[in-house]
């Protein structure tokens, strides 16, 4: 009885330092431009200790300065051997007066609360 205690304690407690290793995505770097229809392309680097399907970065946002969500670029798969990573969106409207926008990621066990980036869109640099 004590080894199948022992045997299902020790899974657990691998389990925990799992999840807290991974910690929560951050948006490392964000570059854009602009298309003759007025649209952007974002582009996204992420980084986050993706540990498989159970705990990996799942999407990342576009919002308002506000926090509105304007576009969202969903990830359907772990990046385990590929950290940090580069993933874009194109045909982004932006809302009228918007010059401006706040990038987020989230991950699918911390939820949001990683490192976030502010972008000005009028600096065509960026």
């Amino acid at each position: 009885m004590s080894g199948r205690i022992k045997s299902a304690f020790g899974n657990g407690m691998c389990f925990v330092a799992t999840v807290s290793l991974a910690g929560e995505a951050d948006v490392q770097a964000v570059t854009f431009r602009q298309s003759p229809d007025g649209s952007y392309r974002f582009d996204v680097s992420l980084q986050h200790a993706d540990t498989g399907r159970d705990h990996y970065a799942d999407r990342w946002e576009v919002l308002t300065p506000q926090g509105d969500v304007i576009a969202i670029r969903t990830l359907y798969h772990p990046h385990v051997e590929e950290q940090p990573f580069t993933r874009s969106l194109s045909g982004v409207t932006l809302p009228p007066g918007v010059h401006q926008v706040v990038i987020r990621t989230h991950d699918s066990v911390h939820g949001y609360g990683g490192k976030e980036r502010r972008v000005d869109l009028s600096d065509p640099g960026k």
